[in-house]
Parts: C-alpha cells; structure tokens; sequence
C-alpha cells in the first residue's frame, strides 16, 4: 500500500511538472555527458603523451662545410670530423639513459628530405652536401633530454641538440587547454542543473503542500512525505544519465571510431574499453547527484 502511495505521489509529481522535468533531464544529461567526455579526453591525452613521448628522439645535428662557411657561431672550428664523430657516439653509448643511436648521414638526410617534401619547388635545389649529418638518441626516460644537451651542446663538430619532445608539448598544452574548458563548461552546466532540481522539487512540494500537510497530521514521517520528492528527481537525473551514455556512446561510435580514425590514422584513439568504464559513473552520479539536492531543497524548503 505504501509503496502504490509513493508510485503513485511520484507519477502525479511528474505529470504536474513535466516542462521542468524535462529540463532537469537534459541539463543533466549534457553536465554528464561534458563530465564523462573530459573524463576520456583525459585519459586519451594521457594515452597519446605516452604513445608519443616514447617514440620522440634527442637529435645532434652536427656541423658540415657551408655551416662553418656561413659563419654560424657553433660550427666556427670548421665541419665535424670522423675523429670528433666517433667520440660522440662512444660518449652516448656510455649513458644509462640512453637506449639507442642511431647515425644519420647526409646522403640519409637528402633522402628523407626528398622524400617528405617531394612537391616542394625548393627540394629540387637542395644538394646532399647541404644536408646535415645527425645522431638520433633514443632515451629510455625522454624527461632527462638536459642531460644529453647539457653533455654534448657546444662541443666542437656540434651544430645543435634539440629535443623533439619540445615540439609536442604545445599539442598537448592546446588538448589540456580544451580539457579544462570542458571541465569548466561541464561544471556550469552542474550548477544549472542542481537548480534547475532544487526548483522543481520546491514547486512540487509546493503544488502538494496540502497533501504533505494531511500525512504529517496522520503520523506519516519526514523521510516517507520527502520520499516521492526525491525519487522524482532520482527519476530524471537518471533517464539525463541514460542519455549522457548515449550521447558519449554516440560520439564514439560515429564521429571517433567512422571518422577520425580514419582520418587521423596517426592518433591511436582510447578503445571502448575507456568509454564503458566511464558509463557507471555517470549513472551512479545520474542518480546521486539529484536526489542529494533534492534532500537538502526538501530539508529547507518544505514546510508542512
């Protein structure tokens, strides 16, 4: 009996409020679904830095005969010699950090320039005595790249060490940047929902005040007049969660997995392993969320 009493309270409370609830769901169900997509976007940056920053090199660029011509202040002793090469090597293979070298040599570099900018006008001008002989260090920690530049910076036969590491962090700083402004959206979209909720169930209850008065009357506890208040928004934040999934499902399905992937077959995207271990939090937050407020609107705002 007291449970048809409950399902029956929540129906009305329903029908009375429907524009409302309505609103409720989809407020809800876009902070969810912002919630749970920076939730994967974390994880997917997390992935790419850890799939890229295992694959960058620490490049030595040594010096050749037009840059000691072309007065270039590091190359002023003249082009790298054969002697000065071997030391360099010898030097890298006696760190601990350093997992592998590789030596590039200009013919090597001509090549692969050729190769990458074979519709550039200027790739036919380009000489193989032009290009720079190179030493491509692979680190087994690519945080300690100071290390390396600290070492081998300035030696006589040495152009320039750079870092490829350097070239992805401003990628990364751009896709922690969207991250954040998801965050802060979804955030916003929180706040107007919980008002959104805690200003339908104070109208619900209001439209019952009579109702709730006569349970108090007969004995009826707090909890059980405040029940069908929070399951009604229990309801809603659920049927939002139930569409957040979807929408995050949806985004995975069509515009990740049948589009990006196949356009941008260099990211490797997070599987949807990720995406189902962010559903449940998104449902159990679905259900949480409302129905807190929905407790602590009712505590203050109901008056029987």
């Amino acid at each position: 009996m007291r449970a048809h009493f409950v399902l029956s309270e929540i129906g009305v409370g329903l029908r009375r409020n429907v524009t409302m609830t309505l609103a409720v769901i989809v407020s809800v169900a876009l902070s969810l679904a912002l919630f749970g997509g920076s939730l994967l976007a974390r994880q997917q940056v997390n992935s790419m830095e850890d799939y890229w920053y295992d694959r960058v090199e620490v490049s030595i660029f040594l010096c050749n005969a037009n840059d000691a011509e072309s007065g270039d202040p590091a190359c002023s002793r003249g082009a790298v010699t054969q002697e000065q090469k071997d030391e360099i090597e010898a030097e890298l293979l006696e760190y601990d950090i350093v997992e592998e070298v590789y030596h590039e040599s200009a013919e090597e570099a001509y090549e692969h320039y050729q190769e990458q900018q074979q519709e550039s006008p200027i790739a036919a001008v380009v000489t193989p005595d032009q290009m720079q002989e190179s030493f491509r260090i692979k680190l087994t920690d690519p945080t300690k790249y100071d290390v390396i530049s600290s070492a081998f910076a300035g030696r006589p036969g040495v152009q320039s060490v750079t870092d490829q590491r350097s070239l992805l962090e401003n990628l990364f700083n751009l896709l922690n940047g969207v991250n954040y402004a998801a965050v802060g959206l979804m955030l916003l979209m929180l706040v107007v929902a919980l008002l959104l909720i805690v200003n339908t169930v104070r109208v619900s209850a209001f439209s019952r005040r009579r109702e709730t008065g006569i349970m108090r009357l007969v004995g009826a506890s707090s909890f059980y007049i405040q029940l069908p208040f929070i399951l009604e928004a229990t309801i809603a934040g659920l049927l939002g969660a139930v569409f957040a999934c979807f929408l995050l499902v949806g985004v995975k399905f069509f515009a990740i997995n049948n589009f990006l992937a196949e356009k941008i077959p260099a990211i490797e995207f997070i599987g949807w392993d990720h995406v189902l271990s962010v559903l449940p939090l998104i449902l159990v937050a679905g259900a949480l969320m409302p129905a807190l407020a929905a407790f602590f609107a009712l505590f203050k705002y109901l008056k029987v």
